[in-house]
């Protein structure tokens, strides 16, 4: 661009800033530094702007948001900087907060600023939230992925495995945008570089594993998650992340179908054919007045009510606090860990497994009966809102024997290929990377976990039995089982020559 005409169109930007400024003071109280950036930025990115505009943020600040009866709220804590309570949340309270903890601050039009607003960022608003989700284990997602010595033969083996000769691309980038997509990355700090922008040349800096959003990415500050991935910038709407859609960009399956089952289910029935009718964004959500069938974050987050404002089920951001189990078996279903961090897990070979391999649990890591019948009682408290008590004690009772069964399958899978690692058919120095470790990890990662969540979800039907369920686990354990007979009987055939 030459520089006459970077001329004109940063006069032209700097007219509108005063003019657009000049409008949206008159209508809520924004800090000087935030006017400044609505400026600009509403020249070159106007989508971001107007997203920001439309968000809540932008009509009430922290301290009146605070002020509001607490059922109400949809904050925690207020900013300790009195400065920052009195104007609405803008670019700049977020860019510039914590700008000294912040190894990708840079010098941008006289201001400190940082490209990656983290969770300890969000805390400063929402600190109740911020710590229920330091304890949820998609907090944790990138250690539980990347630490987790067995996950990486499963990632070694998806992504360039021993067998594929041609290689061509990055590892690294893969990953990027494959299983750290939502597990989240690690984004560092590589240095500074010259951009050639709208306005001329800018320094910014170079960061690794950026752009990203997903659940559990460690933030340059050292702040583990993103808000982002359920609450997408720059509105950051609740609407959005009660949304079912919101949760199916990581929970499409196969290992992880919730999305997929609650399409085909009742509840996602009801909510495809009247969800228009839903009151989304109530703080508090009244059951059977703001909605009549849950969307995921009914059960697993949000602040519920009934119509008398009777509190239901309190607002969680520790997603498992209403899970008794952990349905996602690898290779089985068990009660739900007790700590976030799943790669510190071991079973009793060592391994960073909630199982042995034989299907018995690790339990001292593991919550206690007592607890899962704590978190079972959470849940059904909603459920009961409206469902019979003998609907609900069936439909617990048929997710306990769908577990019990689809561990059992994941054993007699297990057997056989245990004498397949025995008798030499298949290197079990990576157990993921081989044909019959294929059939035996689809079985259990894709097939029982599709039937689990179709049990678990109050109606997947045909999704846990043909689509993606039994019908396709039960046909892995034939297959199997016929490689294993074919191979003894082939290397019987071997020895009589």
């Amino acid at each position: 661009m030459e520089k006459s005409d970077r001329f004109v169109r940063y006069s032209l930007s700097f007219l509108l800033f005063f003019l657009v400024g000049f409008g949206l003071a008159q209508k809520m109280p924004l800090s000087s530094e935030t006017e400044e950036c609505i400026g600009c930025h509403e020249v070159i990115q106007p989508g971001l702007v107007q997203s920001w505009r439309d968000g809540r943020h932008s009509k009430i600040t922290p301290q009146a948001a605070f002020k509001k009866e607490k059922i109400k709220r949809r904050i925690s804590s207020q900013p300790t900087n009195p400065a920052l309570q009195k104007v609405v949340v803008g670019c700049y309270e977020c860019h510039a907060l914590n700008a000294d903890q912040h190894p990708d601050t840079f010098e941008h039009n006289g201001y400190k600023i940082h490209t990656v607003v983290s969770s300890k960022d969000c805390a400063t608003c929402h600190a109740e939230e911020a710590g229920q989700y330091g304890h949820n284990i998609m907090a944790h997602a990138y250690g539980n992925l990347v630490d987790n010595t067995v996950y990486q033969q499963l990632i070694k083996s998806v992504i360039r495995p021993a067998s594929q000769t041609d290689h061509a691309g990055s590892d690294f980038l893969t990953m990027d945008e494959s299983c750290l997509y939502c597990h989240g990355t690690k984004v560092t700090v590589k240095g500074m570089e010259t951009r050639d922008t709208e306005f001329g040349e800018m320094k910014f800096p170079v960061l690794t594993g950026w752009p990203n959003q997903g659940v559990g990415r460690l933030n340059p500050d050292g702040s583990l998650g993103s808000c982002t991935s359920c609450h997408p910038r720059h509105d950051f709407s609740i609407e959005t992340a009660r949304q079912p859609y919101t949760c199916s960009e990581c929970h499409k399956g196969p290992d992880v179908p919730a999305y997929k089952v609650y399409s085909v289910s009742k509840h996602g029935n009801i909510f495809k054919s009247q969800g228009k009718k839903f009151n989304l964004t109530a703080v508090p959500w009244k059951i059977g007045q703001d909605f009549t069938a849950p969307t995921c974050a009914t059960c697993h987050a949000s602040l519920l009510t009934d119509s008398e404002g009777n509190v239901i089920a309190e607002r969680t951001h520790q997603f498992n606090d209403r899970l008794a189990w952990r349905l996602l078996g690898v290779p089985y279903a068990v009660p739900h860990p007790r700590t976030p961090e799943l790669y510190k897990i071991r079973n009793s070979a060592g391994l960073p497994l909630t199982a042995d391999l034989d299907g018995s649990p690790a339990s001292k890591f593991l919550i206690t009966k007592e607890e899962q019948k704590r978190r079972n009682d959470r849940m059904q408290k909603i459920c009961l809102t409206c469902h019979s008590s003998g609907w609900v004690k069936r439909h617990f009772k048929r997710l306990d024997n769908t577990i019990q069964s689809t561990n059992a399958l994941t054993l007699s899978a297990t057997k056989i290929m245990s004498k397949i690692w025995e008798k030499g058919l298949a290197d079990q120095g990576n157990m993921f990377d081989e044909e019959p470790e294929r059939l035996w990890t689809s079985l259990w990662l894709f097939y029982n976990n599709s039937t689990r969540f179709a049990s678990a979800m109050a109606g997947g039907g045909d999704y846990g039995v043909f689509a993606n369920g039994r019908y396709q686990g039960t046909e892995q354990l034939f297959r199997l089982k016929s490689w294993l007979e074919l191979h003894i009987q082939m290397a019987k055939k071997a020895q009589k020559k």
